[in-house]
């Protein structure tokens, strides 16, 4: 009995502890805008750099963050992100995950799991270049934002850009982090 107590509170402690890890950050977009155009998604796979994001959980001391796209001969796509921890030559991460077109959302919204079939997140591509040169991911609850780009260190000016252009879409300045590259 004291055994199985012991397993029990261990068990509890380790969720509680994921919850704070995975807990959302604060809402920094209360009208989180339906994405602006459609996404071609053979264009928008390959490799993208994250130049600014709001931080969260499951990124908390990340940088030179990438995500690389590919899809699947199921028409599901292949999603592998990479973190540094605490500096850009820290120690590697890597979550990899699955995403899926949502129907009717003229490939602009996308599931996204990384903890298998039964949890997916909402993954929003906003707004985007037409050279699909940068994008603007978001989700409805306004509480994540992704500014990702494909170049690693964009110049000045797309940089003031893409912020500006969060800026419209409603995200909180405030509470955007630039990721170190």
């Amino acid at each position: 009995m004291k055994a199985l107590r012991v397993i029990l509170l261990s068990a509890l402690a380790s969720m509680m502890g994921a919850c704070a890890v995975l807990s959302p950050g604060p809402v920094g977009n209360r009208a989180v805008p339906d994405p602006a155009k459609p996404v071609a998604i053979q264009r928008y796979t390959g490799r993208w750099y994250e130049f600014a994001r709001f931080e969260n959980g499951f990124e908390r001391r990340c940088e030179g963050v990438t995500a690389e796209y590919r899809v699947l001969p199921n028409a599901e796509i292949e999603v592998i992100n990479t973190c540094r921890q605490d500096a850009v030559t820290g120690p590697l991460k890597i979550a990899h995950g699955r995403a899926k077109n949502v129907d009717g959302a003229r490939g602009a919204k996308l599931k996204v799991s990384f903890f298998g079939p039964f949890f997916f997140g909402d993954y929003w591509v906003l707004d985007h270049g037409d050279d699909y040169s940068w994008s603007i991911v978001g989700e409805p609850s306004g509480r994540y934002l992704w500014i990702l780009t494909r170049s690693s260190r964009p110049d000045e000016a797309m940089r003031a850009d893409l912020l500006r252009r969060a800026v419209q879409l409603g995200y909180d300045k405030g509470l955007i982090r630039q990721t170190a590259q």
